[in-house]
């Protein structure tokens, strides 16, 4: 098993993660590739003290880019959305 903070690698702040954040109360983490649900809610738990109830993870292949008569790949992410229980509450930036 990795450390906990290895697992999850920063939120993802986009306007859709906003709305499921403000009506389902879900949020939306960039987490590593390797890292499997349960890995994904125990490090939640244990970070931000929260009771997870449900993890759902979305891979997204990295898009081929080309420079002049060169092509590259950028790289690959793995994404997750975490509902958590009702009553819980999370606001990652709280202090800005």
């Amino acid at each position: 098993m990795k450390s906990i903070y290895n697992v999850i690698k920063k939120p993802l702040f986009t306007e859709k993660g906003m709305e499921l954040k403000e009506r389902e109360n879900k949020i939306l983490l960039e987490v590593d590739t390797g890292a499997n649900k349960l890995e994904i809610k125990s490090a939640m738990e244990e970070i931000f003290k929260v009771k997870v109830d449900k993890v759902a993870t979305i891979n997204e292949r990295g898009k081929i880019k080309k420079f002049g008569r060169f092509q590259g790949r950028a790289a690959s992410k793995k994404k997750a959305v975490i509902t958590l229980k009702k009553g819980e509450k999370l606001d990652l930036i709280e202090g800005v």
